[in-house]
Formats: structure tokens, C-alpha cells, sequence
């Protein structure tokens, strides 16, 4: 593997090299782990990459994503090695020219990075899909979503004032990383219905605003529990109305209620379009199931406006990590 081309830095001591981080910028707000050299070196080698390997282009900022730099910052974000593929296949995700990303995260209405994984990543790294689903519960949720939004800061110059534009913004930018429970029902998951085979893992990304919840707990038929859906979905796009992809999340206890009754997602996803004119095609819902086994609360998450043409959600598979012990 050829040698790190990055800038170096001698500290005394782990606080020195923290607040190091702090005086230069590069974090988020919280701490973040020193990218050793060693540690640099494991993550790439995890994912096969040599640091120079080109990652992805954002050439609106004249920007180029190396592995050297997303492994820093993966690190940085407290990601483990075995993350890195899981990584790597989210920045090349969210450069795809459908997903706009310069357009997505200067915009002044504040969209954040949404990753959803699914296929046997979900189990062998450990995702969280249960309790507190959509908040960043586990290692590798919290550290991988923090590590796309460290990149997009340090790489890209994602920073308030410069090419973040947002007004409000939402805690979303830390960490947005949700994976689909698979196992719940008897549903094909998210990355099958976009044409993934089911024993490969891979990593959608989405511009997301925050999560409008739904609260349900006596709804035991799917059409007036569908309904709630569509209604929000149907709130968050007005008045324009906002037509593009949206994300429904629901919880188990209305997934069972709804393929209980025989439906698959499809009907799921062509009886929601059927009452909102905010989806141009019932493939315009993405539908993931997630959440913790008690509470009837699912929720809707938009997408960053306006008009479908702004970004498209991009599904990519996941690499096998390369000599990982986790």
C-alpha cells in the first residue's frame, strides 16, 4: 500500500491532540479520535483501498474524496475498521449526480444525509434496527452517519457560512444512519426492491428532512392505519405540493398489522400514492420497517424540496471488508 499523503502532527498526549481538533475546526462539536497513522492504515486496508484511490468528485465545491480522507474521518468519527466498506459505499452513493449533493446541502432548508442499510451488514456490524431506531443507538449508526457528515465538513467545506447555507438546520446532521429490521415480517427489504440481491448488503442514501411521527396504538386494519400515512406525507408536501421520494418507517407493531392482513409493500406503496398527489409513482416510497417491539408510532421522513428533480435517493452495494476481526 503506498504511504499517507496527509499533513501530520506531533502532540503530547490524546487531550492535546483533541484540542488540537477543536482549534483547527475539523469536528463537529464533540470530541473525535486522533486518525493515527496506524489506525489510517487498518481502515484502508479493511475496505482495499490505497489512500490516493479517488472515492468520489463533488465537482461543484473542486472537491475530491480520497480513501485517505474518508478513512481520517471515519476514524475521527469513531467508526471501527470493519465499518470502512459500509463507509466508503455511502460517500459513493451520495456523489452520484441524481442525489445533487452540493444542491442538498447548500440549500438554506437544511437537509441532512440519510443512510439506510440493509443485508447482512445489519447483523455483522452490529446495527441497531430496534428502540430509538431513527436516533443513532448503536456504534456503528452514530459512527458512520458522523463520519459522512465529518466529510462533507472537512472535505467539502460543509460549514455554516460556507457551503452550508442552512437557516435552522437539524440535529440530523450529526448522525442519520437507520437500518431496515428485515426480520420483523415477511416484507423484501429496502435494498431488494431497488434491485439488490438479498445475500449482498448495501447503503441508500437520502436527502432527508427531520421525521414527522405517527402515533397509532388501536388501528388493527391496514387502510385507516395507511391513511395516517398518506395524510402526512400529504401535509409535509403542501402546499406546492413538493412531489419526490419520501421515506415511510414503520414501526413493528403496524407492519405486523399491515402484512398481517396479506399486503405486501407494493400495495402498501400503490395504496399510499393513491391518496397523495406528492408521489409522482407508489416508487417514489421508500418503506423500511424499524423501531422498538412496543408503541404504535411509525413515522414519514420528506425529502429535501423542491420538486423531484432536486435529489434522488441512489442505492450501493457494500464491499466485503478485507481482514476484519469484527
Amino acid at each position: 500500500m503506498a504511504s499517507l499523503t496527509s499533513r501530520r502532527y506531533e502532540v503530547e498526549n490524546l487531550q492535546d491532540a483533541i484540542e488540537l481538533y477543536y482549534r483547527r475546526g475539523w469536528t463537529d462539536g464533540l470530541p473525535v479520535i486522533p486518525p493515527t497513522e496506524e489506525r489510517v492504515l487498518e481502515f484502508l486496508n479493511s475496505c482495499g483501498h490505497d489512500p490516493a484511490d479517488i472515492i468520489a468528485v463533488v465537482p461543484e465545491r473542486r472537491r475530491t474524496i480520497t480513501a485517505e480522507k474518508v478513512a481520517i474521518n471515519a476514524i475521527m468519527a469513531g467508526c471501527l475498521p470493519a465499518y470502512a466498506p459500509v463507509v466508503v459505499s455511502a460517500v459513493e452513493a451520495m456523489s452520484q449526480p441524481e442525489f445533487t449533493l452540493h444542491g442538498n446541502q447548500n440549500s438554506t432548508g437544511g437537509a441532512a444525509i440519510m443512510l439506510i442499510v440493509n443485508g447482512p451488514a445489519v447483523q455483522d456490524l452490529k446495527f441497531a434496527t430496534g428502540i430509538n431506531a431513527l436516533g443513532a443507538p448503536s456504534r456503528a449508526n452514530a459512527t458512520i452517519g458522523r463520519a459522512v457528515h465529518l466529510i462533507m465538513m472537512n472535505v467539502c467545506d460543509g460549514r455554516p457560512g460556507i457551503f452550508d447555507k442552512s437557516t435552522l438546520g437539524w440535529p440530523g446532521d450529526y448522525s442519520f444512519c437507520v437500518a431496515e429490521n428485515e426480520q420483523c415480517v415477511a416484507w423484501a427489504p429496502l435494498h431488494v426492491e431497488r434491485g439488490m440481491p438479498p445475500d449482498v448488503s448495501a447503503v441508500t442514501v437520502f436527502a432527508a428532512e427531520a421525521p414527522h411521527q405517527i402515533t397509532d396504538n388501536g388501528t388493527h386494519e391496514p387502510e385507516p392505519l395507511l391513511n395516517k400515512v398518506a395524510a402526512k406525507i400529504q401535509q409535509a408536501g403542501s402546499p406546492a405540493p413538493w412531489t419526490g421520494c419520501f421515506v415511510a418507517v414503520l414501526c413493528p407493531e403496524h407492519a405486523r398489522v399491515v402484512a398481517g392482513a396479506g399486503w405486501s409493500k407494493r400495495q402498501v406503496r400503490e395504496y399510499v400514492a393513491g391518496k397523495v398527489n406528492c408521489l409522482e409513482t407508489p416508487d417514489d416510497l421508500l418503506l423500511i420497517v424499524a423501531g422498538g417491539e412496543a408503541g404504535g408510532f411509525s413515522a414519514i421522513v420528506p425529502p429535501w424540496p423542491p420538486g423531484k428533480a432536486s435529489s434522488q435517493p441512489v442505492t450501493k452495494p457494500v464491499g466485503v471488508c478485507v481482514d476484519c476481526e469484527e
